[in-house]
């Protein structure tokens, strides 16, 4: 029985298959440039994959959703039939990952109980840090309810400034056995995974208990949060036909992610800006001077076809504004029928500007050491307010676990 916020875990990874070819990026980047994707299915060809168990979003909405989610359990029953995935038992995976930047971020995988997570604004060992839009839930449950496995691109923080929990294993890396270590595609970097059991283990839940008894809230995500809270609202679904014994040991109450410390250098806090499609960008620049408080505090750039220029706002905190500036593009879309799109790097919004009829709006970075006091007080961000930085240095999936009683 396992009483823990986060602990090992049964981990399944790939086995006599090329791991750069098995390892592709979230699902949730590059969703406005189809030729990375393109050039990803090119890669990967016949080999087996976790782009063959994922639904790039990039190609939402030109898909049967029925039709990807039968292609999705094919695959993994495949993989599962032919003895492609290993099993680490009782296992955490402690991660180095090299960015394109050569920084090396260090974390830590295993599983989280959703028992303890909370999405909706209540009091919880782990919380949301964006706020979740629930029209997104129902397609992710879907998914995670008719699939065998889960492979996660999820990350989530723990406020450790004294470099208690993960720290440690970065000193002993070298005695751990090594589970992979190669190069991701794409430019991703390069990625190294060891095994964390038995008395090491121990001392790393020692650790995060210890770190636990100083806060409530002992994780913040950073991202993925949609994806764990499909898994939690799938979850809070399947409980109810469930007896006491089976709600403490199915799978599916858990979630396998990894944990990051918010103080590792290499973690930093990216903004993610906004294009709106379909605008006269005068006019949205009009609307918004009108609407948002002028003065010092946060630039606000932009960038059309036409030109370009900054606009100075007055907000109490980067939270105050991201709900001042997202409650107004809300309205403004709805109202105009134009359209939204998230877009990690400055270099993406130059090139979707050069469109007509678009207008980018080039948002300042948050201090991360705002995260935890924010969440903790204010509540979550709006949608899409930061990105754990540049959208190459996302996870990649690699590490899968069994959510259904039936593998």
């Amino acid at each position: 029985m396992q009483n823990d916020i986060f602990a090992p875990a049964d981990i399944l990874l790939p086995s006599g298959v090329a791991p750069e070819i098995w390892s592709v990026i979230a699902c949730d980047q590059f969703s406005s440039e189809r030729d990375y994707w393109q050039r990803v299915r090119e890669k990967v060809g016949e080999t087996p994959s976790t782009f063959n168990m994922i639904i790039p979003e990039a190609y939402l909405d030109d898909i049967d959703e029925a039709k990807e989610i039968e292609r999705i359990r094919a695959a993994m029953d495949d993989y599962l039939g032919r003895g492609l995935l290993r099993e680490i038992v009782d296992s955490f995976v402690y991660v180095e990952r090299t960015q394109p930047d050569g920084r090396v971020r260090r974390g830590l995988v295993g599983i989280v109980d959703l028992e303890q997570y909370d999405f909706s604004g209540g009091e919880a060992a782990i919380l949301a840090s964006e706020g979740t839009v629930l029209g997104r839930l129902p397609a992710r449950i879907r998914v995670r309810s008719a699939a065998r496995l889960e492979l996660p691109h999820i990350m989530t923080f723990i406020n450790d400034s004294g470099g208690t929990v993960i720290e440690p294993l970065a000193a002993i890396a070298d005695e751990l056995p090594q589970l992979y270590d190669f190069d991701l595609m794409e430019g991703g970097g390069h990625v190294k995974g060891m095994r964390v059991t038995g008395v090491v283990a121990d001392r790393v839940m020692a650790a995060l208990r210890a770190l636990g008894e100083k806060s409530r809230t002992l994780m913040v995500m950073g991202d993925g949060n949609h994806s764990l809270a499909a898994a939690k609202a799938y979850w809070d679904e399947l409980k109810h036909g469930l007896d006491e014994e089976a709600r403490e040991n199915h799978p599916a109450r858990r979630a396998l992610l990894e944990v990051n410390n918010l103080y590792d250098p290499a973690i930093t806090f990216e903004a993610i800006h906004r294009t709106i499609l379909g605008v006269k960008p005068a006019d949205l620049i009009g609307a918004l001077e009108k609407v948002m408080k002028r003065g010092a505090g946060y630039e606000l750039r932009w960038i059309s076809r036409e030109g370009s220029g900054a606009i100075d706002i007055s907000a109490d905190s980067y939270h105050g504004l991201l709900t001042e500036l997202q409650g107004f593009l809300d309205d403004y879309t709805r109202h105009t029928g134009s359209q939204i799109d998230y877009i990690h790097g400055v270099d993406a919004v130059k090139s979707l500007t050069e469109n007509e009829n678009c207008l980018g709006l080039i948002l300042p970075a948050m201090d991360k050491s705002e995260l935890f006091a924010t969440v903790s007080t204010k509540g979550a961000f709006p949608r899409k307010s930061f990105s754990v930085g540049h959208a190459k240095d996302k996870r990649y999936y690699l590490e899968c676990r069994g959510i259904s009683i039936d593998r």
